[in-house]
């Protein structure tokens, strides 16, 4: 039995209302599934809840809202099933729409903030090095954890609304010091040094360690220690995508690995892996589901574009004074479009041809051409779920290679990388 302490007995007994009792609840017993002995308290919260997926959960999200339930700690919104700056761009029938909206306004009202984003570190939510928090999505998980070091398991849909009405989650997993140490070692010295500082290289590297460790904890020797944000985030997202991966250390590069032996505990590593150009290749490879060179559309954004990005294809765009021949979508939050609107930076990315979706993503929710095609991405969480959540074949390329395609409507990519 978890051992609750007496605030919690009467949270769960209703000394906060309905809402947060049940909330205790769910969390108690959650902890008891998981073994855990003890909830620890967290100082903030991400609630992937709010995505559509049925009407259950919307059912569920406005009980909490009937029952009186306020978040007891910050929380930010994961995105929803709609864009609400630009409703007509969601193929949506009326049930729907009416029911995904219903779902994103109860989160509203258990006092979340609407940043309507699975990057919420680009919209200030940022946690100091070990805060434990409770974060649902899982691109998001890695990166909390690994690059920003805060200490949080993959919450689920509604257990991390559960959490953040508490201010509690299990303490178990990743909340304990012990479970983050790594035990697998990848070595990149094999790869050669223009790969590792290219941005295409961080998609297939992560999709290539979600698919080979699982859930393990693996720590990456050998990136370079100019490694942006950016692509530690891109990394990620790939990496649990495939696999399980909650947690990756990069030495010399992520806060909890300065050198090896910190990345180990002291210990070592269960087996090393060392990777080659024919298995980076192969994991690259991987990330395109059809040879057809015809390109129907081109995605970004998963996780949502930084304003950095945004500023390289910006130059892409400028430079050459580009237009596009098919759709073109930018997936982003929303404090990312008012910085792009304050900066004068949207009227060349409009007249390109750029479709900047916020508060959704083109995978989770209907925005793409009805009817199927090929999708170009540079996104290695993109490229795993295109097919089966969109019916869309896929083809992985470089910010350079999706640009050019969408120029021409004809796949261009650039091998030289991967000679």
């Amino acid at each position: 039995m978890i051992d609750l302490t007496a605030e919690e007995r009467n949270i769960a007994g209703g000394s906060r209302g309905e809402a947060a009792a049940m909330a205790m609840r769910i969390v108690g017993r959650m902890a008891e599934a998981l073994a855990a002995p003890k909830l620890i308290k967290i100082t903030s919260a991400h609630i992937d809840g709010c995505l559509y997926h049925g009407d259950g959960g919307v059912e569920f999200a406005e009980r909490l809202v009937e029952g009186g339930g306020k978040v007891a700690v910050p929380a930010t919104l994961n995105v929803g099933a709609l864009d609400l700056l630009n409703p007509k761009r969601v193929r949506a029938g009326a049930h729907r729409a009416e029911m995904a909206y219903r779902q994103m306004a109860a989160y509203r009202r258990l006092g979340c903030q609407p940043t309507w984003t699975c990057a919420p570190y680009q919209a200030g939510h940022r946690p100091a090095l070990g805060e434990h928090v409770a974060w649902g999505e899982s691109s998001a998980v890695a990166f909390a954890n690994s690059v920003l070091g805060a200490k949080t398991n993959r919450c689920g849909d509604f257990l991390d609304i559960c959490c953040a009405l508490v201010g509690r989650a299990p303490c178990t997993g990743l909340h304990v010091d012990s479970n983050r140490v790594a035990t697998v070692l990848v070595k990149t010295d094999e790869l050669p040094a223009r790969l590792k500082d290219a941005d295409v290289f961080f998609p297939a590297l992560g999709s290539w360690l979600g698919a080979a460790v699982g859930a393990a904890i693996a720590a990456i020797d050998g990136l370079p220690a100019r490694t942006t944000e950016d692509q530690l985030k891109a990394l990620g997202a790939a990496a649990a995508s495939t696999g399980e991966v909650a947690l990756f250390h990069a030495i010399g590069v992520t806060p909890e690995a300065p050198d090896l032996a910190t990345a180990f505990g002291g210990g070592e590593p269960s087996h090393t892996i060392h990777l080659t150009p024919e298995i980076l290749r192969g994991a690259r490879d991987v990330l395109s589901t059809t040879s057809d060179e015809s390109i129907s559309a081109v995605a970004l954004g998963s996780p949502h574009f930084s304003l950095a990005e945004f500023s390289r294809l910006d130059r892409l765009i400028t430079d050459g004074q580009l237009r596009f021949t098919i759709p073109f979508y930018v997936c982003t939050g929303r404090g990312v479009l008012e910085e792009l609107r304050r900066r004068d930076k949207l009227a060349p990315l409009e007249e390109a041809g750029v479709a900047i979706i916020v508060d959704t993503c083109v995978v989770v929710t209907p925005i793409l051409p009805d009817g199927g095609g090929v999708l170009m991405t540079n996104s290695g969480k993109f490229a795993h779920y295109t097919p089966s959540n969109t019916g869309y074949e896929v083809v992985y390329g470089s910010l350079e290679d999706c640009v050019g395609s969408a120029v021409t409507g004809r796949l261009v990519r650039d091998e030289t990388l991967w000679g």
